[in-house]
């Protein structure tokens, strides 16, 4: 049977970190998510770090790091991450310094993921966002590689806030060549119909970030 023909409800509600990071997010929306997030039988939530601790029943609990530019010392990254950790997240997802990417030097890059990698320690899961709208396949590549080498337990499309743009099939196929069963995928930015959720996850995307949970969910049957 084609596996995307038992793309249940359920199945999709297992892969999504129902996510709220707008800056002007306030503690009564986070509790709003947290409601919401339970209702839909999601995953997990991430929320911003300066929004831990939350009480998250039958949730993973994740958040961000040098997020969303990705332009922070790695040494600053690492510390909020583990402030994060302390604080109940379970998972981080950070963000490079997109701007070495683009120059070639992916020994910085590898450094800043080790550094978040260390600093979290190992049974925190580390997803790495590469912003791959705004780099060329190449660096994608050798990203995911460098990420893969770091430790980290996922490669992630975007941060949603790049003027670039968010997740697309391409960017999915080339991160799953590179590292698909090694590594987690996750697809973030601009995903807000089951369509789109659908073509991700038939690209080799094992994980989702959604803003728009709800109507993704509509669109797939119990």
């Amino acid at each position: 049977m084609d596996p995307l023909r038992s793309l249940t409800r359920s199945r999709v509600a297992s892969m999504i970190d129902h996510t709220l990071l707008k800056p002007e997010a306030t503690t009564n929306d986070v509790d709003a998510l947290i409601s919401e997030a339970q209702e839909l039988g999601v995953l997990a939530i991430c929320v911003s770090p300066s929004m831990l601790p939350v009480k998250a029943e039958g949730l993973v609990v994740a958040t961000v790091a040098g997020f969303p530019s990705g332009k922070h010392q790695s040494l600053v990254k690492g510390v909020e991450a583990r402030m994060a950790v302390e604080a109940g997240a379970v998972e981080v997802d950070m963000v490079i310094d997109v701007g070495r990417a683009l120059a070639g030097d992916f020994d910085a890059v590898l450094q800043d993921i080790l550094i978040v990698r260390e600093a979290v320690g190992m049974k925190t899961v580390l997803k790495v966002i590469i912003e791959s709208a705004a780099l060329p396949d190449e660096a994608v590549v050798r990203v995911c590689e460098v990420a893969r080498t770091a430790g980290a337990d996922f490669v992630k499309t975007s941060t949603g806030f790049h003027p670039a743009g968010g997740a697309t099939v391409h960017a999915i196929e080339l991160m799953a060549q590179t590292v698909g069963g090694q590594l987690g995928i996750k697809a973030s930015g601009g995903i807000r119909t089951a369509e789109a959720a659908q073509a991700m996850i038939a690209a080799g995307a094992t994980r989702l970030g959604l803003s728009s949970s709800r109507g993704v969910l509509d669109g797939f049957a119990d």
